[in-house]
């Protein structure tokens, strides 16, 4: 089938590449120019794992001609379903902007005014419930002339992607959701994941697109609240001396709860779970229902860089006042350079208030860093960071932190706090976990 991908993001881009990759002709459309040039020559526009690859096999001078990419969106015309995959940023009080959506849908709308055939439009975008049928519908008639249901159907279908491995997620979901008001619409997404839910014999869960955009939310506020259980959990454990993921692995043998998402530490970041959660509370409390599992879960997460930061300073009697630090890992999680939210963020802010100086490494994000933090020198290596540094924090886990050895005997005062549990302990160094 001939689909577009409006948006070249994170979502956007891994969706095309992933359709192309099942036999779909897709075509990008996205305003940034060097985006396009970029996935036009073979390249891939973000870190992911696995997506260069599909980029140079699909696009490109060498690729398939499956995948191609355009700031031109007559594009659409050509095309029998889109998908929506624009940023839904949040606004300061949490609630979700929907503004980059509705510019998207408005110049789809300009398009689809001029399709004589039916075509399919499909939001990807994480959005509350009722924006769907009661925001983007609207816009999509005013703007074509014609009538959902009847000219052109609408339809929903949320991403379950981690960054750092959203194409193996992509090609091998847990389920795939298809939320959509009218039959045409929904058989239309059918043919277009048919393939995908054959490769993967993935179960299918078929609903109103009310019901399809709730049930994003549901599961990141799930991950999120589980996330914030277990390290309010590991905080405890800290505070009477138990080793809290010696608790979580023995928990995790519960087929109810299993081990995912209960590994204690800094908290979780990025641009889905602190997004989601405050989203879906705003939209609670616009109902005025006070949510406060969810306030808890935020809350909970917000503490744990300060704790981390507030364990270096017992090592260092609390004077930070001249001291370099070492923070080793920027991006939110291993396998991505995204720093949105990433708790390394609250730590080098809270260390620089505190009087230190940060040194930084991240293998893949640095690069990105500055645009969220000040002042910081970046190293290219962990063992450049940690020379003659006055203490270190870990709060990424990427593998090659769990490597490191030799590398501290370069530190002046050779105090580790472990954010994350990821570094092998040894003699000479005093080592100090957030929630062990």
């Amino acid at each position: 089938m001939r689909i577009s991908i409006v948006g070249s993001g994170y979502v956007g881009t891994t969706v095309a590449a992933c359709f192309a990759d099942l036999g779909h002709d897709v075509i990008n459309i996205d305003i940034d120019e060097t985006v396009v040039e970029t996935i036009n020559a073979g390249e891939a526009p973000i870190h992911e794992e696995g997506l260069s690859e599909l980029i140079v096999e699909h696009a490109g001078p060498e690729g398939t001609g499956r995948l191609r990419a355009t700031t031109d969106y007559d594009a659409v015309v050509d095309t029998k379903v889109t998908f929506l995959c624009l940023p839904t940023p949040q606004n300061d009080d949490g609630s979700i902007d929907l503004s980059i959506m509705e510019a998207g849908a408005s110049q789809l709308g300009e398009t689809l005014a001029d399709a004589a055939d039916w075509h399919t439009v499909v939001v990807k975008s994480t959005v509350v419930p009722g924006s769907t049928p009661d925001t983007i519908t609207p816009i999509l008639e005013v703007e074509s002339g014609k009538t959902a249901g009847e000219d052109f159907g609408v339809g929903m279908n949320p991403e379950f992607l981690r960054e750092g491995t959203a194409v193996h997620d992509f090609l091998n979901p847990d389920k795939v959701v298809l939320g959509a008001d009218d039959d045409r619409a929904l058989e239309d997404m059918r043919s277009v994941f048919d393939p995908l839910v054959e490769a993967a014999d993935a179960p299918v869960v078929e609903t109103d697109t009310r019901t399809a955009e709730m049930i994003k939310y549901a599961n990141n506020s799930f991950l999120a609240a589980k996330v914030s259980l277990i390290n309010d959990i590991g905080n405890i454990c800290k505070e009477l001396g138990v080793d809290a993921y010696e608790v979580a692995d023995a928990i995790g043998l519960d087929d109810r709860i299993s081990e995912q998402f209960l590994q204690s530490g800094v908290g979780f970041g990025g641009s889905c779970f602190p997004k989601d959660v405050r989203a879906i509370i705003s939209a609670a409390e616009g109902t005025g229902y006070d949510p406060a599992v969810l306030n808890a879960a935020i809350d909970v997460n917000n503490r744990q860089p300060e704790r981390l930061v507030a364990l270096l300073a017992d090592h260092l009697d609390g004077e930070f006042e001249g001291a370099q630090i070492a923070v080793l890992g920027l991006a939110f999680k291993p396998g991505t350079d995204d720093m949105r939210n990433s708790r390394a963020i609250p730590v080098i802010r809270d260390l620089q208030a505190r009087g230190a100086t940060v040194t930084a490494y991240d293998p893949v994000a640095a690069d990105n860093a500055p645009d969220y933090v000040d002042d910081v020198t970046y190293a290219d290596s962990a063992a450049a960071a940690l020379e003659g540094a006055d203490g270190a924090v870990i709060v990424t886990d990427w593998d090659e932190f769990a490597a490191l050895d030799e590398e501290f005997d370069a530190m002046a005062t050779p105090i580790v706090v472990d954010g994350r549990r990821i570094i092998e302990r040894r003699d000479g160094i005093v080592y100090e976990g957030l929630t062990w």
